[in-house]
């Protein structure tokens, strides 16, 4: 199996399996405890029906849309995601590239194994930063600042991991980062000698964002969840968002917006944008899946600020469905993140260039010939 076999969602994710070590994979894969909610985000889609027209005049289609005052070339954005370096040696440089090639935005992950900088001189497309608040103020202050230095258009406050969900398939299966040879780990780095070899040969593994920063940068040896408890601030609250909005200056997305409540307050301190999220599932375990909730944040606030999707899209009409409730737009991690395991930049290049067929293709089925035709006419719950 390889690149040209990979077809949909599914198929990225087995030929992902093939490739990558057993905890690699399972960290990109797995969820909190039950996994309820994270395979809730995807079944939610199945509660809403597309209502297409037909005889509609869809000869020109028009997928772009502008979002964080970027134009992109149709809907979907790569999500921020950590330690691109362990799934594919090229690391974050590779899905970035492939953002740049398709027009659309690329976010970089505080957990980033490529720097603010590195980025900034490989791309000059729309690039997103998401901000964790850590204990040391100073290293918050100095990614922001770095961040606007290296040319990155969004700031992005992830505002859902003040502590770690409890990811049981990362202790079963002895996950840690780097990785750290286990006798259960060790049997499957053996089995996949090219994950192996890249990753001995190629770049040593380091959170280069705050490697200068912290000592955790340089000898993490554990967890990242044991990580993340250490030095992410639990006391965070919204006078720490609205400082950094403040600080930022430019577009700045809150993600991890879950209630009404909290997309108000989003407002309130002046966000221009709110990812509704939980952490693709990886959190609060038996939380509501963000496609349920968007109907109820579009019609309190969807008129003041914009509202993307994230989490659960696997398919074109899932982001379709999203987009006629009210989305502005929809990002993914796990899909790209399988397709970059499975094929670096290019894995990544071909699950956008599927997706992008997928939206195109069904927005003709639908009768649509612009993003702005879908709306609330256009789907049924059932």
């Amino acid at each position: 199996m390889n690149l040209k076999d990979c077809h949909n969602f599914d198929d990225y994710r087995k030929l992902a399996k093939k490739k990558l070590p057993s905890p690699i994979f399972h960290y990109i894969d797995g969820g909190s405890d039950d996994e309820i909610t994270l395979n809730r985000n995807t079944e939610a889609f199945n509660d809403c029906d597309l209502v297409p027209n037909v005889l509609s005049d869809v000869g020109n289609i028009d997928l772009s849309t502008t979002v964080f005052g970027k134009k992109i070339n149709f809907p979907l954005f790569l999500a921020p995601t950590a330690m691109h370096r362990l799934y594919h040696h090229h690391g974050e440089k590779a899905s970035a590239l492939a953002a740049e090639k398709f027009g659309t935005i690329f976010s970089m992950s505080t957990m980033s194994t490529t720097s603010i900088e590195e980025i900034g001189n490989v791309t000059g497309s729309p690039k997103l930063f998401q901000l964790y608040i850590h204990k040391d103020t100073g290293l918050t202050d100095n990614l922001i600042e770095r961040c606007e230095q290296a040319g990155f258009d969004v700031m992005c406050l992830t505002v859902d991991t003040v502590v770690a969900g409890n990811r049981e398939r990362d202790r079963k299966t002895g996950f840690t980062t780097p990785p750290r040879l286990t006798l259960s780990s060790l049997i499957s780095f053996i089995t996949h000698p090219a994950w192996s070899y890249n990753y001995l040969t190629h770049k040593k593994f380091k959170l280069a964002n705050i490697i200068h920063m912290t000592e955790k940068g340089t000898s993490i040896d554990k967890s990242i969840i044991d990580y993340i408890n250490e030095q992410f601030d639990p006391s965070m609250n919204w006078k720490d968002a609205e400082y950094c909005i403040k600080k930022w200056k430019g577009p700045f997305a809150i993600k991890g917006v879950m209630s009404v409540e909290d997309a108000k307050k989003a407002l309130d301190v002046g966000a221009s944008a709110i990812m509704i999220s939980n952490h693709g599932g990886r959190q609060l375990d038996g939380s509501r899946a963000p496609f349920d909730q968007l109907a109820e944040i579009v019609d309190a606030v969807g008129d003041k600020i914009e509202v993307i999707l994230d989490g659960g899209i696997r398919r074109g009409t899932h982001i379709l469905k999203a987009l006629a409730v009210g989305a502005k737009a929809c990002s993914f991690g796990k899909g790209y993140l399988f397709a970059l395991s499975a094929g670096g930049q290019a894995g990544v290049e071909s699950v956008l260039q599927k997706m992008k067929d997928e939206i195109n293709r069904n927005m003709i089925l639908m009768g649509c010939k612009t993003i702005n035709d879908l709306n609330r006419s256009k789907i049924a719950f059932r």
